[in-house]
């Protein structure tokens, strides 16, 4: 066994797992035979790239975000849903989909935090609970598989159903921006390790986040496993962290 250290900087991050999550099994059934619902989301848009071999402007391709302030992105500058059908993109209405919805088709939902368990939590801040309350529950009661690309970036150390119980606009006496609920996710979790070991076959240690200059919001991670795989994927990722270029952003 051989060990090796990289550091994937966001942008190269959310590539690394947009591609894992398009290559997925299930995933490229469901382009093949049935529906792919791409959530909003910043780590989304990457997957939507990755599915699509086209560009998406990823600023415009999230409903709300942690910039300076928890911020929300206009509704005239909001790229609309993707659904591809069959592999062919769509924009359809949340009661068509539901309509529409079986086992087999898959619904990628984007997160906001992480805990130790695997639980995810999304940000809510609609009086009607956003996109996660619009398919959430049809989605399990039906047998859809909900996949959650998330960066380890995202990790915290208090349960999300702890987290939940703490949070809400009513809850909140201030806030840095928009005021919002928690609302716990489970599915089928794609962060880089899961990304890394799906693509490359080999394991991987998150060991810490942050940093400076390209750095920032960046992770580090252990890779382990037979010196052939290891190098493929040290030096595939270390390409991808010096060539993924960070995208135009505008904060609200």
């Amino acid at each position: 066994m051989v060990r090796a250290l990289v550091v994937l900087p966001q942008v190269a991050a959310k590539r690394l797992i947009g591609r894992a999550v398009a290559r997925l099994p299930q995933v490229e059934k469901a382009k093949r035979d049935g529906l792919i619902v791409v959530g909003l989301g910043t780590t989304n848009a990457y997957v939507l790239e990755e599915l699509l071999g086209a560009p998406v402007e990823k600023g415009r391709y999230c409903a709300g975000y942690v910039g300076k302030k928890l911020g929300v992105v206009r509704p005239e500058r909001r790229l609309n849903m993707v659904v591809l059908e069959r592999g062919e993109p769509k924009t359809l209405d949340w009661p068509e989909i539901l309509a529409r919805l079986s086992p087999g088709d898959v619904v990628i939902k984007g997160g906001n935090i992480l805990d130790s368990e695997g639980v995810v939590g999304v940000f809510v801040a609609a009086d009607d609970g956003g996109t996660v309350g619009k398919f959430y529950a049809a989605a399990l009661a039906r047998g859809v598989e909900v996949i959650i690309p998330i960066s380890r970036v995202k990790s915290v150390h208090v349960p999300v159903s702890e987290i939940a119980g703490e949070m809400g606009r009513g809850r909140l006496k201030w806030a840095s921006g928009t005021k919002v609920g928690v609302f716990p996710v489970l599915g089928t979790v794609i962060t880089e390790t899961e990304a890394v070991e799906f693509l490359y076959g080999v394991e991987a240690w998150h060991l810490g986040t942050g940093g400076v200059g390209q750095g920032k919001g960046g992770v580090l991670l252990l890779l382990r496993g037979e010196e052939g795989k290891v190098k493929k994927a040290f030096e595939e990722l270390s390409s991808l962290a010096e060539t993924e270029k960070e995208p135009a952003w505008e904060e609200e």
